[in-house]
């Protein structure tokens, strides 16, 4: 089973943390794979929360684009420089790849081997030296290792094709030699005392015992081989170190985290069919064909409150959508195939999954009922916002009984913790909690800060509307920024100056003024967003 990822908006609230952990335990106990995410910094007030129930914080989700490790890659395609030429063809002939990646006893990529290079190699490559072990010269020519000496073999072959006189007077044998003969006594008892590096004793022949003697003295590397000396002499070089033939030393490498388009556009100019797969140590971890490009595995997702393209996570069009949960209008979203989407008009998203933990027979733990009532109880403003329904308020009294906690007590010092506004900056108060809206062509952020301390803003009130303006000129259209006083249950209405005409219109109010304060203005979605809507649709 695949994993899930669950998530709420770029901005996380605590109605968007909760409900992506909430929502997380409900789906594992129903037997899914899942795990709650953040799309970015978490508020005071849901680490309060967090740290309150002793919940783990989600771990940052950063996009869902697709990688180079959610593509089909070849891991199979991977071989130790030590290994053979002729295991690099059994290799490639079984698994029907074009190239190899050449790796180092520490898997660290050293090069590429392809097909190319194989048939070069066969055709008019080098058969009279030889670099290898002496296990991968047993195995390429099927014979057994009679005597061992050396690990490593490497020297100048000669085929003892000529007669025995002449090797023995013409023919230079030395300690880089090795030797292919057959049952040619006077040239072996030649070898051996010229110290040869390996005797390759072909048809099956056995080795007379004083020889086996001599050669034990001279230490003296012996293979005993069914094949002939043509045979021998034809194979023997594809017992080679793979390294030894002409790999390409610096091949064009994709990581393993790359994207999918980068992926892409870098095999459009380079051109190449194979590139290995590198970690950011440089270990190989397979080898990705240009024809497997479509090949890959998107991630799967459920979106918690929250249902629009802008407001989500990057890539969000690359991912499989599974489920949408949400309490929000709907907006942009759109899937290729059916999905569960659960929307209700109540104060969180939280409300909705608490219903879900019923509906499925799953019982509610303490610490997901206290972030549940928590989530409830911040959308919301502690019940008084107007978003708030009959619903809402059902759902909280039963979560509190099994959170074990005072409503009014623990929403007071939730509040506290999470709307102190202390030693925060202009431009961190005006994106914390800033959601996009698209109308037409044209972008407006809303923004909301929730405090006790507006008069720290209020002294400050050039610089914040600067702000605005500045945010208005890089990212939007239009802003418009909500400061809700919590105790007097209202909120002050700031915005980029060149919208002055727009607000007044939105607000029905001609002699609206930058910060005029609203009494009962606590929810942006419903009594300000719709407003807006309206207004830039005409």
């Amino acid at each position: 089973m695949e994993k899930t990822y669950i998530f709420g908006h770029q901005k996380p609230d605590s109605d968007s943390v909760c409900a992506s952990i909430t929502l997380s335990y409900l789906k594992n106990q129903l037997g899914y794979d899942t795990e709650p995410k953040v799309l970015g910094h978490i508020n005071n007030e849901s680490k309060f929360i967090l740290n309150y129930f002793k919940v783990k914080e989600p771990e940052f989700l950063n996009d869902v684009k697709v990688q180079i490790k959610n593509m089909k890659f070849s891991k199979e395609a991977i071989l130790s420089s030590h290994a053979s030429i002729q295991d690099a063809f059994n290799i490639m002939h079984e698994s029907e790849e074009t190239g190899l990646c050449i790796v180092d006893e520490n898997n660290k990529l050293e090069g590429l081997f392809t097909l190319k290079e194989l048939a070069k190699q066969l055709v008019g490559g080098n058969k009279d030296t030889l670099k290898t072990n002496i296990e991968n010269i047993a195995k390429v020519l099927n014979g057994d290792i009679f005597l061992r000496f050396d690990t490593e073999i490497a020297g100048k072959i000669v085929a003892a094709s000529f007669q025995s006189k002449t090797i023995v007077d013409k023919v230079e044998l030395g300690e880089e030699t090795i030797l292919i003969v057959g049952d040619r006594y006077k040239v072996l008892e030649h070898a051996i005392l010229k110290k040869v590096k390996l005797i390759i004793l072909t048809g099956d022949h056995d080795l007379p015992v004083p020889l086996l003697k001599m050669a034990k003295e001279n230490k003296i590397n012996i293979i005993c081989t069914s094949l002939d000396t043509y045979h021998t002499s034809n194979k023997l070089i594809l017992s080679n170190y793979i390294s030894n033939v002409l790999i390409e030393k610096k091949p064009t490498t994709i990581d393993i985290n790359s994207y999918r388009n980068e992926f892409l556009a870098l095999s459009e100019s380079q051109g190449y069919t194979n590139y290995p797969i590198v970690n950011k140590e440089n270990k190989c971890l397979g080898l990705l064909k240009t024809n497997d490009v479509n090949q890959f595995q998107k991630l799967h997702v459920i979106l918690v409150d929250h249902n629009g393209f802008s407001q989500s996570v990057l890539g969000i069009e690359e991912a499989i959508i599974d489920e949408i949960i949400d309490h929000h209008n709907l907006l942009n979203i759109g899937t290729p195939q059916p999905i569960n989407f659960r929307s209700m008009p109540v104060g969180s998203t939280c409300t909705i999954i608490y219903h879900m933990y019923n509906e499925n027979h799953v019982k509610i733990p303490k610490d997901m009922a206290g972030l549940m009532l928590s989530a409830i109880l911040s959308d919301t403003l502690l019940l008084k916002s107007v978003t708030t329904t009959d619903i809402d308020r059902q759902v909280v009294e039963e979560l509190a009984k099994i959170a074990e906690v005072d409503i009014k007590v623990y929403g007071h010092e939730m509040v506290k913790a999470g709307f102190s506004i202390k030693g925060k900056k202009c431009e961190e108060l005006l994106e914390e909690d800033i959601k996009t809206f698209r109308v037409n062509d044209k972008f407006v952020g809303i923004s909301q800060i929730f405090t006790m301390d507006y008069d720290d803003i209020k002294a400050d009130m050039d610089n914040f509307i600067n702000k605005i303006d500045a945010l208005a000129s890089s990212k939007f259209n239009m802003v418009i920024t909500l400061i809700t006083d919590i105790e007097r249950n209202g909120s002050y209405v700031f915005y980029d100056r060149k919208s002055e005409a727009l607000i007044r219109a939105i607000l029905n109010d001609e002699n609206f003024n930058q910060g005029d304060y609203i009494q009962d203005l606590l929810s942006r979605k419903k009594q300000l967003v719709p407003n807006v809507m309206e207004i830039l649709e005409r």
